[in-house]
C-alpha cells in the first residue's frame, strides 16, 4: 500500500521514535516526530523556540495551536503528500486528533491506523533517565507523564471509537516490538 498515514502513540521512552525510524526506512514513508520539530525551533531561538523552550522547561506540553500549526504546514510539504506519514508525538489529544482529521479531509485523506505503543511508566521513567537528556530531569519526567495520562485517555477512546486503534507491547527488544508493529501495519496493507 502506498501512501501509508500512520500515527504512533505511547508514552514518552516508550521507543516511538527509534520504531518510528525503523518502519519509515521500511514503508518508505516520511517520520515527522514533533518533538525533533520542537528542538529544532528550540536550538535555531526562534520566537515559537523560544516560548517552546520555556514550556519544556517546566515539563509542560506545547500548546495544540502551535502543534496544530506546525503538523499541519509539514503534512502539507510534498515529500509526505508523495510517500505518506508516520506521526509520532501527535497527536496528543482528542482536539488535535479532530484537527489531523479535518486537516486530511480538506486532502480527501483519511488516517490508516493508529497504534498505542504500551510500555508501563516504570519502564519508560527509567528509559528517560538512562537517555539523560537536558530536559528528562526526574521532576519534568513525572510531570510529562502524568500531563500525557490524563490527555492520552480520551485520545485513545477518539481512536477506537473510529476502530483505527491497535495496541502493541513496547517491551521487549527493538527487533521484536519491529517485527510487532510490522504485523500490525502489514495487517492493515493486505486489507486495503
Amino acid at each position: 500500500m502506498e501512501n501509508l498515514r500512520i500515527v504512533i502513540l505511547g508514552r514518552q521512552g516508550s521507543g516511538k521514535g527509534t520504531q518510528c525510524l525503523r518502519l519509515g526506512e521500511s514503508y518508505g514513508v516520511i517520520h515527522i516526530s514533533t518533538g525533533d520539530m520542537l528542538r529544532a525551533a528550540v536550538e535555531s531561538q526562534t520566537e515559537l523556540g523560544q516560548k517552546a523552550k520555556a514550556i519544556m522547561d517546566a515539563g509542560d506540553l506545547v500548546s495544540d495551536e502551535i502543534i496544530n500549526a506546525i503538523v499541519a504546514q509539514r503534512i502539507g510539504m510534498n515529500d509526505v503528500s508523495e510517500n505518506g506519514f508516520i506521526l509520532d508525538g501527535y497527536p496528543r489529544t482528542a482536539s488535535q486528533a479532530q484537527a489531523l482529521e479535518e486537516e486530511l479531509l480538506v486532502k480527501g485523506l483519511k488516517l490508516d491506523l493508529a497504534i498505542n505503543l504500551e510500555v508501563p511508566v516504570s519502564e519508560v521513567t527509567q528509559r528517560m533517565l538512562d537517555r539523560s537528556r537536558a530536559d528528562d530531569t526526574e521532576e519534568a519526567i513525572r510531570r510529562r507523564l502524568e500531563i500525557y495520562e490524563n490527555e492520552t485517555t480520551p485520545l485513545l477512546e477518539w481512536f477506537e471509537d473510529r476502530n483505527n486503534l491497535v495496541v502493541v507491547s513496547g517491551l521487549g527488544p527493538e527487533d521484536e516490538v519491529f517485527s510487532r508493529l510490522k504485523g500490525v501495519i502489514d495487517g492493515i496493507t493486505s486489507e486495503n
